[in-house]
């Protein structure tokens, strides 16, 4: 009986051993990786100086008219994951993807991710590129921050196309547990989920194996940066910001949104409220996910584009 205890004693120190070695190997690795990885990524559109940083931007096409695209949280490159709208836009129009502080190449910065603060520097952003009249597209989250936007620049603003875009009605939802995802980031668990299931990174589909990497790339660095958890932090205070702001009456407003949305009640509905009062207001529903702009691309511009023509 004796033996038995020590046998057992001697097996959970092994097996604890085991476990230390295998998280440590883990560590070490991701640490290795980050730093490869860091030189290998390639830069891609340009930077723009935005209160003493620099935020990255894409621009394609030289349509007269300028369509800016907002990303949905978290979202890693958005000058990658946006790829599928840019082609479909750029033959009409100019195009700038906008990759907020945190994103994509842009830099961190220090300033807390309140809707003032994500709001004041894309507009300055644009500013920079002496661009002062633009239709606004934004996916999920930017649905929140545009509502600001539009509000605070609706001078500059000729119309918002909200893609599966967010509403203050819905509220900011359940808590994420960033400090939990960090740790996993910083353990290395996250890259060796990453490795055992490359189909967690999302990619928009058509891209080359080349892009799909770079981007792999970028999601690793840039989850849960300092900038994306607070962003987190800030849902509840972002959502009851903008709880009491409305689109311009006049503002064109289009949505497409997921056919059959079971994640939120009333997705539907809370939408139709948005836009109840507008002179220009419509609501378009597509099958797909909540990356429509992945796989409903060319129904979203020829809708966008049709809508947009019967205004004219």
């Amino acid at each position: 009986m004796k033996n038995a205890f020590f046998f057992l004693l001697k097996a959970i120190g092994v097996i604890a051993i085991a476990i230390v070695l295998f998280l440590a190997i883990v560590f070490t690795v991701n640490v290795i990786c980050n730093k490869l990885e860091k030189s290998k990524i390639e830069p891609y559109g340009q930077l723009v100086p935005v209160d003493g940083k620099n935020m990255n931007v894409t621009i394609h096409g030289n349509g007269e008219e300028t369509v800016v695209l907002l990303p949905g949280y978290g979202t890693a490159a958005p000058g990658i994951d946006f790829k599928p709208l840019v082609d479909e836009l750029s033959p009409f129009y100019r195009v700038v993807v906008i990759e907020p502080f945190g994103y994509g190449l842009s830099d961190i910065t220090e300033k807390e991710r309140s809707i003032e603060n994500i709001v004041s520097e894309v507009h300055e952003c644009l500013q920079q590129l002496n661009i002062d009249r633009y239709i606004l597209m934004g996916h999920s989250i930017s649905g929140i921050y545009s509502l600001d936007y539009v509000n605070k620049y609706k001078n500059e603003v000729s119309a918002f196309v909200g893609i599966d875009s967010s509403v203050p009605a819905q509220g900011a939802g359940e808590e994420l547990p960033t400090a939990a995802l960090k740790s996993l980031k910083q353990s290395g668990i996250f890259r060796l989920l990453v490795k055992l299931s490359p189909d967690q990174i999302i990619t928009p589909p058509g891209v080359d194996d080349e892009t799909k990497e770079q981007n792999r790339m970028i999601t690793l660095k840039n989850m849960m940066n300092p900038n994306i958890i607070s962003e987190a932090d800030h849902f509840p205070s972002n959502f009851n910001a903008a709880e009491t702001l409305k689109f311009p009456k006049d503002l064109p407003v289009i949505f497409f949104l997921v056919k059959d949305n079971s994640d939120v009640e009333g997705w539907e509905a809370l939408h139709e409220e948005q836009i109840k009062d507008s002179l220009h207001g419509k609501m378009m529903l597509l099958e797909g996910d909540h990356y429509l702009h992945h796989t409903r691309s060319k129904e979203i511009v020829e809708n966008f584009r049709s809508f947009m023509s019967e205004i004219k």
